[in-house]
């Protein structure tokens, strides 16, 4: 059947930033493990180097050295490009994410500002001042109301200053003229007691009455 027809082969999943990302750091290790050998191999050559005389067989490892410090630099080059584009992605997937975060942010206020209008949908303005109006006319009400139960019997309003200060120093003069009165008994007049109408003669001295006794 699957000569007849054919099958059909499964596409390879699609490449994401994370994934380039991973493969490329694995490369960048690969390439610095290649690194550590050769600057390895070239820090045995410069060993040597530094304990032979001049000659031919100094000039041969001189060669070598010179073949290997290449290689590195062309692993440093790869290494420097690789690094630049995994910068490069990373930036990307940076921004990628601030889009997302910003698309969810904006889809959050959609969602906000349409609930909202829903809800203020529900109040009448009208209504509300219709409510505001009835409350201070009921305030008004109660003010009126409070007056009313407040007011006075009997008294009059109509008391200016002038005649206040006239009673003021009327009642003044009054209590100095009580004072003059009572000035000779050490008891207000208010509280002597008053002697009985059936007694005629004053209460004599204390002598005289034991005189009459005897």
């Amino acid at each position: 059947m699957n000569r007849l027809f054919g099958s059909s082969t499964p596409k390879p999943p699609k490449a994401t930033l994370n994934s380039a990302i991973s493969n490329i750091d694995t490369r960048i290790s690969s390439i610095d493990v290649k690194l550590a050998s050769l600057n390895a191999e070239l820090s045995s050559y410069q060993s040597k180097l530094s304990n032979m005389r001049d000659g031919p067989g100094k000039t041969a490892i001189k060669q070598k050295a010179l073949k290997v410090l290449q290689r590195r630099k062309m692993y440093e080059a790869q290494r420097d490009q690789l690094q630049s584009q995994v910068w490069n992605m990373e930036q990307a997937q940076t921004m990628q994410d601030n889009l997302k975060n910003t698309m969810v942010t904006v889809d959050a206020l959609k969602q906000t500002n349409k609930a909202l209008k829903k809800e203020y949908g529900k109040v009448d303005i009208d209504k509300i001042e219709r409510l505001q109006d009835e409350m201070a006319d009921l305030l008004d009400v109660g003010n009126e109301i409070q007056e009313s139960l407040a007011r006075s019997y009997d008294v009059p309003e109509d008391v200016d200053e002038g005649e206040l200060d006239a009673e003021l120093e009327a009642l003044g003069q009054e209590v100095d003229f009580e004072a003059e009165m009572g000035a000779g008994t050490a008891v207000p007049s208010f509280m002597q007691e008053e002697v009985p109408n059936f007694i005629d003669e004053a209460p004599v001295e204390g002598g005289k009455v034991k005189e009459a006794a005897g």
